[in-house]
């Protein structure tokens, strides 16, 4: 590693100090201390013989004695893991720990155990529908569509990927999958064919289930011919299963209907128990090369950080939680979390803007929510529209939830403001684990910009070139344990060199998230954005060779180049640098661009600016210097940025300093 770490323009660099940010909400004594946290620090003391004085300690204690952590969670949290209660870990490193060896479950488990329950487990609310379903009939269908699978001759490793929004077959589906022991993948149907492709035939599904028509804004998209686009690419299908409300069979594909019908009659306790670390979910996170990652995670992992995450998010059975997400994106996943704690989960489906940003606040009231969660962009975007959360009346709601960006500090106190008492609690993860970092506690303070605490279990710390831990100035965002959720593997990485690659090439036997971050002196954190070159836009992240796919397949460009800038406080900003052919015209060809992206990946990674470049600089290998452009035009020393020796076209770098010093100019 050379040359210093800085985090972007608008945050300190390492080692410059950062005036605290004020308190916006204290919880009441008594109140913190009828918290699932405030239980699970009274049983960590109990168990261990401690006097944990502060959550600091509770931490500390967490991520040094991680097998007494683990052990003690599994039993508070009383997840069903069949294990001879002894060994926790072995091997304890990064990659390569083996977490409860011989031990057996099913993370479908967590969630029907619920099955009793009255009321309804799941809402959905679409544009111009509402949709729920009890928890006796979710675990019914569940048991169907597991059997039926199982008719298809679908088993423990095979997998069953889906393309459905928000809705009711989604979740059974994943849970039925889940339940048989195969291998779960899920992609939104607004994604073009080349993205879900490129996910897809990476790990050779047996089973596509599909919704060929969905809602937004208004609109009914016909995906029909996108769907025989990708059930031709996909050569391993066996079967395909189609949701929709037309009874009439389309593409040789079984009706949803018929799929439950098949295993009418089978019995909710049967579920597949599986090793600790079966693959549950393969979930995808793109680099800045290549396809996108293939992240495998497994059963035991994923059910235990999401027990974990109920502690830090205070849920609690009964009660209703939302989080408003695109169903290709994680917190899709994470939603489990909630239904596995017994909460009625209300699944947002449609544009969150349709009719107005109004929309999500009044469905708040309307369903009594007592938890809401969206992405940072959605709380910036409704406090620059004058939107008035409280004009709406959501009495229940009580917390609120924030990912995918920082959320800035001007957000938290028009949150505080228009809501006054309710908790908020950002957090910050990734789909590489299918959890969080850092993010809330309702036992702490909150401070306007800031996450409340580390997550329990979690070590993480930020690190600076060498390797030293930094305390109140940013650096890299690092874990120094392991976390039972971490990836198994990435699918069809058989050496593990892409998964070495991807986070413990800077640090060895240490996890580098790719996040700028800061540890305040309290315990607290701050995170400024994305260190590496992910496009990471409104939470779903996508590697710049899937733009680069779509847009260089047009003859009007030679060449491109695309850095996605996270700004804290500001909207982040996307820049697309293309080498036009010769007699190209710059307007036509950024209509042609922009259409092509929205087919081939998805209309939320259209570029924010065009901008036309005599060349695209590249190493000596040929790679494209995407972290240097990034770098260059988040302020830090054109000199420094890049080695220009190293470069196959030095030259070239000449006008993307001449962008940045012009953008810089024109600031504000």
């Amino acid at each position: 590693m050379t040359g210093p770490i800085m985090g972007p323009a608008t945050g300190p660099m390492i080692g410059e100090p950062r005036p605290q940010n004020p308190v916006l909400w204290t919880p009441e004594t008594e109140a913190a201390q009828a918290t699932r946290m405030a239980d699970f620090t009274r049983a960590a003391e109990a168990a261990t013989g401690q006097d944990f004085r502060d959550y600091n300690d509770l931490w500390a204690w967490s991520v040094a004695d991680i097998e007494g952590f683990w052990r003690l969670l599994v039993d508070h949290m009383e997840i069903s893991l069949n294990w001879d209660g002894k060994t926790v870990i072995v091997d304890r490193r990064m990659p390569g720990a083996t977490w409860f060896p011989g031990a057996r479950l099913n993370y479908a488990d967590a969630i029907l155990r619920h099955r009793t329950r009255s009321g309804p487990a799941i809402i959905v609310r679409g544009e111009n529908h509402r949709e729920e379903i009890g928890w006796t009939a979710f675990a019914d269908q569940v048991a169907q569509a597991a059997a039926a699978l199982r008719g298809l001759g679908v088993g423990p490793g095979d997998r069953v990927c889906a393309i459905l929004p928000n809705s009711i077959p989604a979740a059974v589906a994943m849970v039925a999958s889940a339940s048989v022991g195969a291998i779960w993948s899920l992609c939104a149907p607004d994604m073009g064919h080349v993205a879900i492709l490129d996910r897809f035939r990476q790990i050779e599904p047996k089973v596509l289930i599909f919704q060929d028509t969905y809602r937004f804004a208004g609109e009914v998209i016909d995906r029909r011919e996108v769907i025989e686009t990708i059930t031709r690419g996909l050569p391993s299908l066996s079967h395909k299963v189609r949701v929709s409300d037309d009874p009439r069979p389309s593409q040789g594909a079984i009706n949803w209907a018929d799929f439950l019908q098949a295993g009418a009659g089978a019995t909710p306790a049967e579920t597949q128990q599986v090793d600790f670390d079966h693959p549950l979910w393969v979930l995808y996170s793109s680099g800045t090369t290549g396809t996108p990652k293939p992240i495998t995670l497994g059963h035991g992992g994923v059910t235990l950080e999401a027990a974990k995450q109920a502690l830090h998010t205070d849920c609690r059975p009964g009660e209703r939680f939302s989080w408003l997400t695109s169903s290709g994106w994680v917190m899709w996943n994470a939603q489990f979390a909630a239904l596995g704690q017994g909460m009625t989960v209300v699944m947002v489906d449609g544009a969150p803007h349709t009719p107005d940003l109004g929309r999500i606040w009044r469905i708040a009231a309307e369903e009594k929510l007592h938890y809401l969660g969206a992405g940072a962009a959605f709380f910036t975007a409704c406090m620059k529209a004058g939107v008035d959360p409280a004009a709406a009346r959501p009495a229940a709601l009580r917390s609120i939830g924030s990912t995918g960006s920082p959320l800035p500090a001007d957000a938290y106190t028009w949150l505080y403001d228009a809501l006054p008492g309710v908790w908020v609690a950002p957090i910050s993860g990734g789909t590489d684990f299918a959890g969080a970092f850092v993010g809330g506690n309702p036992m702490l303070p909150v401070r306007a910009g800031e996450m409340q605490c580390r997550f329990l279990g979690n070590a993480v710390r930020a690190y600076d070139p060498e390797g030293q831990e930094l305390i109140g100035a940013v650096g890299e965002l690092v874990c120094t344990e392991p976390l039972p959720s971490m990836p198994l593997y990435f699918w069809g990485d058989k050496n593990g060199s892409r998964l070495h690659d991807a986070y413990f090439d800077t640090y060895p036997g240490v996890w580098r998230h790719g996040d700028w971050i800061e540890i305040t002196p309290e315990g607290g954190a701050v995170i400024y954005g994305r260190s590496d070159a992910t496009i990471n836009r409104k939470g779903l992240r996508l590697g710049s060779s899937e733009i680069y796919s779509a847009v260089e397949a047009l003859p009007e460009v030679l060449d491109s180049l695309v850095v996605d800038l996270e700004f804290l406080g500001r909207e982040s900003f996307m820049p697309l640098f293309v080498v036009l052919a010769p007699g190209a015209d710059v307007d036509t060809t950024a209509t042609k661009i922009n259409a092509a992206i929205a087919e081939a990946v998805s209309k939320r990674f259209l570029p924010s600016a065009i901008v036309p470049v005599p060349e695209v600089p590249r190493t000596l290998s040929g790679k494209k210097l995407e972290v240097p452009v990034k770098r260059l035009l988040l302020g830090q020393d054109p000199d420094k940025v890049v080695n220009r020796d190293s470069m196959a076209n030095p030259e070239s770098f000449d006008a993307f300093v001449a962008y940045a010093r012009d953008r810089a100019a024109a600031a504000p």
